[in-house]
């Protein structure tokens, strides 16, 4: 396992830690299952996040609630399998569709879920681009060298 000494790397921007593994059934069904550390996707369209991953919650002018964090969780979650390039760009229609979806289905007023949908697909592209990771950040910037001694 590759350790650091003296600094942390870590990503901003996130406020909720999965506590406990995630499944949920999708329209989206990749030719090839995928497998990564926090996230699967089964040739039969089941999502999985697993324990520890890390997301935002609800983006933009509003508030998360119990009606849209399951919604945001699985929307996150695919819109990374697209920037990571593991799905194709096309299938950020049908994870927005989704996030819509699993808002309503969880009691978000319809309303609310279309405009959310409305946000999502007119302006989510760059959330979904490969080019919008989030950058690794070091701290401190300037490593203490006689604090290492000793360790």
């Amino acid at each position: 396992m590759k350790m650091t000494e003296g600094y942390v790397k870590y990503r901003k921007g996130y406020k909720y830690q999965l506590a406990e593994n995630y499944r949920v059934q999708t329209t989206i069904k990749p030719s090839a299952s995928i497998y990564t550390r926090f996230i699967s996707l089964t040739t039969d369209g089941v999502l999985t996040v697993r324990t520890g991953y890390a997301w935002d919650g609800a983006s933009g002018p509003t508030w998360d609630d119990g009606t849209n964090m399951r919604g945001s969780l699985g929307h996150d979650a695919l819109y990374q399998l697209i920037r990571r390039d593991y799905l194709p760009a096309e299938c950020k229609a049908e994870a927005d569709e989704l996030l819509r979806k699993w808002c309503v289905e969880d009691g978000m007023w319809s309303l609310r879920a279309n405009s959310w949908f409305w946000a999502v697909d007119r302006f989510g592209a760059s959330s979904a681009d490969p080019d919008h990771r989030r950058p690794v950040l070091v701290a401190p910037k300037k490593i203490n060298q006689s604090a290492l001694q000793g360790v």
